[in-house]
């Protein structure tokens, strides 16, 4: 069956007119390219004139994991400088001695180290970052690594502090040289953005400090407290930057000094067949390396996988059959309420792969 351009239209603009968000940008593709999108709502409720556009720029949230951790990590593994199945303690002095050395690159990926779940870091280690991190490193394991699946952000927090450690450079600096420069990803950085992509960035919550609706300013807590910049979030991004992420991740070159559809390639072929597949076992919810199989999506199969955002972002891929999707909304803005961004995204991704 083709793909069902007018449903997804139809259906993307009935959740702006019921209020799940304000407007939202998508897009759906291939190995080839982008196949179809749209862009509808607003940009801001309170400036009616400005409608949502292509080009809008979003927080991203928990994208970040993939578009930073997940493809650095990428990297770092077909380089050979990461074993993912080496306990951290033997090469990473920060941890050697600490729970979290006995933990793997691999136990991370997965969700299954054991980590503390999510955790106001203000609150348990103060505003240093020097001390957060200092103090995320040496916590105690709610279990021993392997055991449980349980999603935290500590684990791309973790896994950022990682690729740092046996790189020496800032992850920043490490998403935009390995992947976001090579793949053509001019407009994907870390905030706080500059005031020239703050205009036309989605806004998000309402910030009681501000008195305001955070635009171009991380929304995540633990990211601003960690300069804007973290494994956990603070990557804002428009559409088609997550397109061409998207379309390599669907059609990689060989490995990390291969080539790609864009020249220079980042994360590789081998990578991705890596970790969309299952590897959490028999435990459940069965998870690849930061991504997961969307619940939705013929999940006897696992061929659709997915990562989604707190703000109202989402992002998918299936190999198997050879399509790519992305659905960009600022849903935050008006709910915190997961619910019905969750009805849009089943809905979405049913007919985006179809």
């Amino acid at each position: 069956m083709g793909l069902q351009t007018d449903r997804i239209e139809s259906l993307v603009l009935d959740a702006v007119r019921a209020r799940v968000c304000p407007g939202a940008v998508w897009a759906v593709g291939d190995a080839s390219g982008t196949l179809a999108g749209g862009a509808v709502g607003l940009l801001d409720p309170a400036r009616p004139q400005e409608p949502m556009r292509p080009d809008t720029v979003f927080d991203l949230a928990s994208l970040t994991k993939i578009l930073a951790v997940w493809s650095v990590t990428g990297t770092l593994v077909e380089s050979g400088a990461l074993e993912l199945h080496r306990p951290l303690g033997a090469f990473w002095p920060e941890v050697a001695g600490r729970p979290l050395g006995a933990a793997t690159a691999h136990h991370l990926l997965t969700h299954t180290a054991g980590l503390p779940l999510r955790a106001n870091l203000r609150h348990h280690y103060g505003s240093d970052p020097v001390e957060v991190r200092a103090g995320v490193l040496r916590e105690p394991l709610r279990h021993r690594p392997g055991e449980a699946v349980a999603y935290t952000d500590r684990a791309a927090l973790v896994l950022g502090y990682l690729a740092e450690h046996l790189t020496g450079r800032p992850l920043a600096a490490l998403a935009a040289a390995r992947v976001w420069n090579p793949l053509g990803m001019t407009e994907t950085r870390y905030g706080p953005l500059p005031a020239d992509v703050v205009a036309r960035c989605a806004p998000t919550e309402f910030d009681d400090a501000t008195g305001a609706h955070l635009k171009g300013t991380v929304h995540d807590f633990s990211t601003r407290l960690l300069g804007g910049a973290c494994g956990i979030a603070g990557v804002f991004a428009p559409r088609d930057d997550l397109c061409r992420f998207l379309r390599h991740t669907l059609s990689p070159g060989p490995s990390s000094s291969g080539a790609s559809a864009y020249g220079a390639s980042s994360f590789g072929a081998s990578w991705v067949r890596r970790s969309l597949r299952v590897r959490t076992g028999e435990l459940k919810p069965t998870r690849g390396l930061l991504w997961h199989p969307d619940p939705g999506a013929a999940a006897a199969r696992h061929d659709v996988w997915a990562h989604f955002g707190f703000t109202g972002t989402a992002m998918w891929v299936s190999p198997e059959r050879g399509r790519w999707a992305v659905l960009l909304t600022n849903k935050l803005y008006f709910t915190r309420d997961g619910v019905p961004v969750a009805r849009l995204r089943a809905a979405f991704r049913s007919l985006a792969f179809a």
